[in-house]
Formats: structure tokens, C-alpha cells, sequence
């Protein structure tokens, strides 16, 4: 049976292989399907598309975007983006522009503290990507200060550590918004990882529905099989889509690895083709 893999970093954000890395691990690993979903940006699609040409790999566009329900931080993820959209690009400015703003403050927290981390360390030599705090945690590991990026997490980067500078709040309305403006499809990622019970993500799903959420990442890293199977039992009783991925990060989750997981992750082409024929109705 073909394996797919829906939600892959590559360094164009906070991932350690390049777009053409990437494309060669999926190879590797045996997938017929990716998708690169990049923390808001889809700098890294042009190189991806090239390699998979390449390597025969069916490459789906896509982009991870962080908004907030409530008081809790959720992950957008959007397929089939149209890369060119003037709407989609405008609002990777600003959204990186808006972290740019963010890293600069948690700069100066660390510097204050007379941890010597700089822009220039966290860019690493690529100017183009996207800082996330795996940039910082990899810093810290660098300079000695932690002994693991789990650890940097933990002691400085958590948000309820006091180098922590929250993000400006978005919306998903907003969110979703921009995604099917660029003739792309929404789909929740990871809602294990928000720390909600059963009840709560429910409710969360039946919020984002009426914004034009499409699907849920039902298949993912963190989840056991009982979580996997109560969400997709809960996406089909709201006639959501179904996805799954690994969160593949390279080195930044070395516990991860590219249509594996943590071991037993397994997420069929079927998932891919009833994403495809649902697109294909609207």
C-alpha cells in the first residue's frame, strides 16, 4: 500500500534538511506523496518541486500558520496553495515580519541576561528562513547553555518562561480565509497537541467549520492509536476530511522521522485521494 507524508519542514522555517533533502528522505522512505507545510512561508516549494519532479514524488503545496481559539495557540495547515497569490505572499509578510519583531525582543531578554545569542546566529547562514524558537533552542544548545533542545524548551523557551515574547494573536477566521483565497483547503493540525480534551476539541472543530475548515490531522507523531481513532470518529460524524503526518523536522526532532513518526505512523494515499476528490467537487 502507498504511504504518504502531509506534514513535512524543511529549513525554508524551522526544519534542518533543504527542500531537496526533504524530497530524497521521502524517497527513502518509500512515500509516493508529500507535502512541504512550512511555518508561513512557501519559500522552500520551488526547490521541493524540482527535486520531486526528479524523484517521482507527488508534492503537495502547503504552509502551517499559527492562529489562536480561545486562549490557545492552533496550527492551521493549508494544501493546494497556490504559491503565487499575491494575498497568500502579502500575509507571509506580515506574518514574518511579525516574528521578526518577536525574535528581536527575545533577543534582548537573552542578551540582558548575558546570553550572547544574535540574529546572525539564529539565520545560521540563511538569510531566507523562517525563526522559530527551534532557531533559539539550537542556539542555546550551540553556546552550552542547555544540553538539549528539549531542555532549552523547557528552561527558556515555554510560555511561561520569562524569555518567552507571545506572538500577536490571529484569528482562524482570518486564517482560513487567506488559505481558500489561495485556492487551498484548511485542515486542523495536531489537536492532541493543544492539551484540550475531547469535548473542547470538538467544539473548537464545530468554530473553525463554519470559517470553512475542511479537514482534521487525524494521523500524527504524537498520537497513540486510541487518540487517531476517537478523531476520526469525531471528523467523519462532522463530515470533515481526514490527514496525517509526521511533523518532520530533521535534526530539530530527531525522534521524528519522514512517514515513520515515532515507529508506527502509517497514513495510506487513500487519505491523499479523498482530499483530491473533495477538492475536485467544491
Amino acid at each position: 500500500m502507498e504511504q504518504i507524508d502531509l506534514h513535512v519542514h524543511s529549513n525554508a522555517s524551522d526544519g534542518t534538511y533543504t527542500p531537496t533533502e526533504v524530497i530524497l528522505a521521502a524517497k527513502q522512505a518509500g512515500l509516493s506523496a508529500i507535502a512541504l507545510t512550512d511555518h508561513d512561508t512557501v519559500a522552500g516549494i520551488q526547490e521541493a518541486k524540482e527535486a520531486a519532479k526528479i524523484q517521482n514524488i507527488e508534492l503537495i503545496v502547503g504552509s502551517e500558520f499559527s492562529c489562536h481559539y480561545q486562549n490557545t495557540e492552533i496550527h492551521i495547515l493549508g494544501f493546494f496553495l497556490d504559491e503565487t497569490n499575491e494575498e497568500l505572499l502579502t500575509n507571509f509578510r506580515i506574518l514574518v515580519e511579525n516574528r521578526k519583531k518577536r525574535n528581536l525582543s527575545m533577543i534582548e531578554k537573552f542578551n540582558l541576561k548575558g546570553i550572547p545569542i544574535t540574529l546572525e546566529m539564529l539565520y545560521a547562514g540563511n538569510p531566507d528562513t523562517v525563526i522559530t524558537r527551534a532557531h533559539f533552542a539550537r542556539a542555546l544548545l550551540e553556546l552550552g547553555i542547555v544540553s538539549s533542545k528539549d531542555q532549552a524548551f523547557q528552561k527558556y523557551l515555554n510560555s511561561n518562561c520569562p524569555f518567552y515574547v507571545p506572538r500577536p494573536k490571529l484569528d482562524p477566521k482570518e486564517i482560513i480565509s487567506v488559505i481558500k483565497k489561495a485556492g487551498g483547503m484548511a485542515f486542523l493540525a495536531h489537536p492532541m497537541l493543544y492539551h484540550l480534551g475531547y469535548q473542547q476539541v470538538s467544539s473548537m472543530l464545530d468554530s473553525l467549520i463554519e470559517y470553512g475548515l475542511e479537514g482534521v490531522e487525524v494521523y500524527h507523531s504524537s498520537n497513540h492509536a486510541l487518540e487517531s481513532s476517537y478523531l476520526k470518529s469525531m471528523a467523519l460524524s462532522k463530515n470533515l476530511l481526514i490527514s496525517g503526518g509526521s511533523d518532520f523536522h530533521g535534526s530539530n526532532k530527531p525522534d521524528i522521522a519522514i512517514g515513520k513518526g515515532r515507529g508506527n505512523l502509517f497514513v495510506p494515499y487513500e487519505v491523499l485521494e479523498n482530499i483530491k476528490q473533495a477538492r475536485f467537487k467544491s
